[in-house]
């Protein structure tokens, strides 16, 4: 039949691309933010977001307080609360000694899948003694387990405890077994608890 148009109409490429990524779009923004007002005015800190906190007040000592934070894998980071007696002295944390007596725990090395020369210490263990001024304080372990790995920036950088205790001045990375963490962790504080103890906004 001439002169008969057969050729079959099409949408433009590029409408039916732009539909897509308009459809695409409004799915991710729900996802990322449903509600913008619901969004807390700071977003929460990478510690806030993975890790679960937990404080121990006066710990052995009056005054020498200590936080564990517990990720999902298990792993325990330990290391100076807000509190801290140390925290307190004119001048601040000045020195951090990870020699022990018989051991250095700046020098452990751990390898492999099964943590191969982990040292396996107690919840009491004295883990290093940081100094200021004149006075030295003794900074235990808290938990029972592995201890992987010590910061050891500490040694020559001993202002990241003044500046950043909970971040890049965390002092030791543990494993506890399951069944050690569960015996222990009632003995600590949720951070709520611990501000409203110490006064701390």
């Amino acid at each position: 039949m001439e002169g008969e148009d057969t050729s079959v109409r099409v949408a433009p490429v590029n409408d039916l691309a732009q539909r897509e990524a308009a459809s695409f779009d409004e799915e991710t923004r729900a996802l990322i933010a449903p509600d913008a007002g619901s969004l807390p005015a700071t977003p929460a800190s990478a510690v806030e977001a993975n890790f679960a906190r937990y404080f121990v007040a006066d710990y052995l000592n009056p005054g020498h307080d200590q936080y564990v934070y517990r990720h999902p894998n298990g792993l325990c980071v330990v290391g100076l609360a807000p509190a801290h007696a140390a925290l307190k002295e004119e001048g601040g944390i000045t020195a951090v000694d990870f020699n022990v007596g018989k051991t250095d725990r700046s020098e452990i090395k751990v390898t492999g899948k099964r943590k191969r020369n982990a040292q396996h210490l107690q919840e009491n263990s004295v883990l290093c003694k940081v100094g200021a001024t004149d006075k030295s304080f003794v900074v235990r372990c808290c938990v029972k387990g592995s201890l992987l790995e010590v910061n050891d920036r500490l040694i020559k950088q001993p202002n990241l405890l003044n500046t950043s205790a909970d971040r890049e001045g965390y002092i030791a990375i543990f494993m506890p077994k399951p069944a050690d963490w569960l015996k222990i962790k009632d003995k600590f504080l949720s951070f709520e608890d611990y501000k409203n103890l110490r006064g701390i906004c």
